[in-house]
């Protein structure tokens, strides 16, 4: 797992704010920041899941008899 350096340009207050959530993590700049970046990419692939998820069911609804026997196993709570 290679590492690069990389140069990037982020308003001052933005790097004011990671630098403070760093110092609080006990953690570094960089890692604060591949965390961060991370966690944006793996929220970027399941917002692109969901999305493919929709489509399909608009494009291909479920079937009445698809769901409609599990109807009688939901329990929610308020029974």
């Amino acid at each position: 797992k290679g590492m690069r350096t990389v140069q990037m340009t982020f308003e001052d207050n933005l790097v004011k704010s990671v630098d403070q959530a760093a110092k609080k993590l006990h953690t570094t700049r960089s890692a604060f920041a591949r965390l961060a970046l991370k966690e944006a990419l793996r929220s970027l692939k399941i917002k692109q899941l969901e999305h493919q998820h929709r489509q399909g069911y608009q494009a291909h609804p479920a079937a009445r008899e698809e769901v409609g026997v599990w109807e009688k196993e939901q329990a929610w709570g308020d029974e």
